[in-house]
């Protein structure tokens, strides 16, 4: 089987990135068998040097672009097309109107397509809105990463059709090991309390360092590492204001001895390091509408207590006593409960547990299979649209019915 991947691709920083290079190397362990290529996004002002898996390339932003890579996929020998959406990817805003590349991709495109969405937003503006839609209509099959974006599409974008639900992937591993880890990154001793990703606004880490000086009265031994680079679309547009700022609201607190940054970017293996070494796993973040989360998955993966703000994946991802939900910009609430965990260890023990027990069904190697099962199955739709266009083709119907059943 050939699969083609079509999304951002690292070295480039980005989520999208990262998810795709994982799943693929999942599906790859799935069934070495599998060959894999990359159809690769480049921002419009740059152009990477990647490995011998990208085959074609996007320039974002160029609808020409993404209607030759349809062309290209048709004249290829690959079977299916797994595409990662983020509107960013695919479109621009211009003037106050969102020009969508990708639907014309899709009318172009001939192959078996598995779109996997993003981002579902609960109150979608109507471009947002159409756009899914018409994702939904022409693509193959329809991936979501939570129960709650499978809702929302039926019951606020009007999608008849029920996607696959399939989690976010992470690495499977085994929570154990904390005060070695610990003792690796030079942590021993401490209590930590950690957030990772890319530094943006939107993450609303300040909050949790408000809440530090709370926390830090009776346990003094916390540490609170925020570990992840600046956003790079951010520094290439505001530099590490943000970072500053945090750095400022430290020195103001007097807790310089208690948070410190870990400013780089990391490889899967030092986010499951920081991670196995965590105490308290923390999301503050700030978008109420965000609909999935690589780093809350990645901290259910690896059995952490969790305390985070009330955006859509966490209320459905830390239900049933799996973590704990906080409002938003609400200092006082996470630093009550970050404490509650800290004070209680039979408490902490329990979210761990829950956390792993939810969290491992969403492991790499379940997940690559689960892809792999999904695209399989997609032989059959391929051969009926083909048998279809034959039997649509204008002349002698008798030419038309043998086409078909050749094809077929």
């Amino acid at each position: 089987m050939r699969i083609a991947f079509m999304a951002s691709c690292v070295p480039r920083r980005c989520g999208i990135a990262t998810f795709t290079s994982d799943l693929m190397a999942a599906i790859k362990a799935a069934d070495p068998a599998v060959r894999c290529s990359y159809v690769a996004i480049d921002e419009a002002i740059q152009t990477r040097v990647y490995g011998p898996e990208v085959k074609r390339r996007i320039r974002q932003g160029d609808p020409a672009s993404y209607v030759s890579a349809a062309d290209w996929l048709n004249a290829s020998n690959i079977d299916v097309v797994n595409v990662q959406h983020e509107f960013g990817l695919y479109g621009v805003h211009e003037g106050g109107t969102y020009r969508d590349h990708f639907v014309p991709f899709l009318r172009g495109l001939r192959k078996p397509v598995v779109t996997t969405l993003h981002t579902v937003l609960p109150q979608p503006e109507a471009w947002m809105r159409e756009s899914i839609r018409s994702i939904c209509e022409l693509s193959t099959e329809v991936v979501v990463m939570v129960e709650t974006a499978a809702r929302l599409l039926r019951d606020v974008y009007g999608v008849e059709r029920h996607p696959t639900v399939i989690p976010h992937g992470m690495p499977a591993v085994a929570p154990t090991g904390r005060g070695r880890f610990k003792k690796q990154l030079g942590v021993e001793d401490r209590q930590i309390i950690s957030t990772f990703g890319l530094v943006d606004p939107r993450k609303g880490l300040e909050y949790v360092i408000e809440a530090m000086p709370s926390i830090v009265e009776r346990h003094p031994e916390v540490l609170y590492l925020i570990v992840g680079q600046t956003h790079p679309e951010l520094l290439r547009q505001h530099g590490e204001a943000y970072r500053n700022k945090l750095v400022a609201l430290i020195a103001s607190l007097g807790l310089s001895e208690h948070v410190r940054f870990a400013n780089e970017y990391l490889t899967q293996r030092q986010i499951v390091d920081y991670l196995l070494a965590t105490d308290v796993y923390v999301t503050p973040y700030l978008d109420p509408n965000q609909i999935t989360s690589g780093t809350l998955a990645y901290a259910l993966g690896a059995g952490k207590a969790i305390v985070s703000t009330k955006y859509l994946h966490a209320v459905e991802a830390l239900a049933h006593g799996r973590g704990i939900l906080c409002e938003f910009r609400d200092a006082a609430g996470l630093g009550g409960a970050i404490l509650s965990i800290l004070d209680d260890p039979e408490l902490k023990k329990r979210l761990e547990e829950r956390a792993y027990r939810y969290g491992k069904e969403m492991a790499w190697p379940h997940v690559g299979r689960r892809f792999l099962r999904l695209m399989r199955g997609l032989g059959p739709p391929q051969i009926d649209r083909e048998v279809r266009e034959a039997v649509l083709r204008p002349g002698n119907a008798d030419r038309n019915a043998r086409e078909a059943a050749r094809i077929a």
